[in-house]
């Protein structure tokens, strides 16, 4: 078995909370690529982080998760700015983001920082996310996905308050299009779909990425599970299993996790019903993960994911 590259930012979670009868925030490492990272190596996968981290105590954090999670930081680069703040409240399970800090820490990796070996050795690359929106890291992410030789997938994740106006939508829609051309997987949320492309049926989202070039494309439904759309076969909805979820904070990082970490054991499925039975595995891993606090602490083992769905 090969490794990963998962290219993206890496923050801290701010979460609202209660200590106390009162106010307070949780701190806790993020950042959707990181908790992807964290995900595949809890899962059993070898993964590299690459993105650029501050230069203060938090970012020390991060190092000590990624270092503690046995996720490798060969392609990271430290800039002398203060640690992204993503804080992070809730209406239900459900969390929404407002992101601090200018620059961001996750925005300053070049394409030069980029570490070609690393890429060209990897099986497996996975681009996409916030780092898209700074012009920096999206041409860092350019250049990994010219660069790698095996399998690419991309996950949007989009955040709606950092873009811009109906202008920066515009032009993440043609990111997502550029992005998906050359993508082997797609997996985006039923949130992301709606906001790149309203009034679609997610359905036809897939559909859509499919046509533009995607191989495979995987939109999550919350509770409701998931879209897959593979190649040779009508798009199918995958359920969920039910579970009493406490916070979502990255239940769609851990689809991706999943889905990345069966690719590096076993590559593409060879049939679409290949897809359906990693998908439904991807949404256990997703379930495990809303029944706990936090984002990357919440990734799973495959251990814990056949404990808790049996049968």
């Amino acid at each position: 078995m090969g490794y990963a590259v998962v290219l993206g930012e890496a923050l801290v979670d701010l979460l609202d909370t209660e200590s106390d009868g009162g106010p307070v925030f949780r701190q806790a490492v993020g950042g959707g690529p990181l908790n992807v990272a964290v995900g595949i190596a809890r899962l059993g996968g070898a993964v590299q982080f690459v993105g650029s981290l501050g230069d203060d105590v938090l970012a020390g954090r991060i190092r000590d998760l990624l270092a503690a999670e046995r996720v490798g930081t060969a392609g990271t680069v430290t800039a002398p700015v203060p640690t992204t703040l993503a804080v992070t409240t809730f209406a239900g399970p459900e969390p929404d983001f407002r992101f601090y800090g200018d620059p961001p820490s996750y925005s300053l990796l070049t394409a030069d920082d980029v570490d070609a070996t690393l890429v060209e050795g990897a099986d497996v690359l996975c681009c996409g996310s916030i780092v898209l929106l700074a012009p920096t890291t999206l041409a860092a992410a350019r250049r990994a996905w010219s660069l790698a030789p095996g399998l690419r997938v991309f996950d949007p994740n989009v955040r709606p308050r950092l873009l811009d106006g109906p202008q920066a939508l515009a032009e993440l829609r043609g990111v997502v299009a550029e992005f998906a051309a050359g993508a082997h997987l797609v997996k985006l949320s039923t949130a992301d779909a709606e906001l790149l492309y309203p009034g679609e049926p997610v359905e036809s989202v897939a559909a859509y990425l499919r046509e533009v070039g995607a191989g495979t494309v995987v939109v999550t439904l919350g509770p409701e599970g998931a879209v897959v759309a593979a190649a040779g076969a009508d798009p199918v909805r995958v359920p969920a299993r039910r579970v009493a979820a406490v916070d979502a904070t990255g239940a769609g990082d851990s689809v991706m996790a999943a889905l990345v970490a069966d690719l590096l054991v076993d590559g593409e499925p060879a049939e679409p019903g290949g897809w359906t039975e990693r998908v439904a595995f991807a949404l256990r891993v997703a379930g495990l993960v809303c029944e706990r606090p936090g984002g990357a602490v919440a990734m799973p083992t495959r251990a814990q994911v056949r404990e808790r769905f049996t049968g």
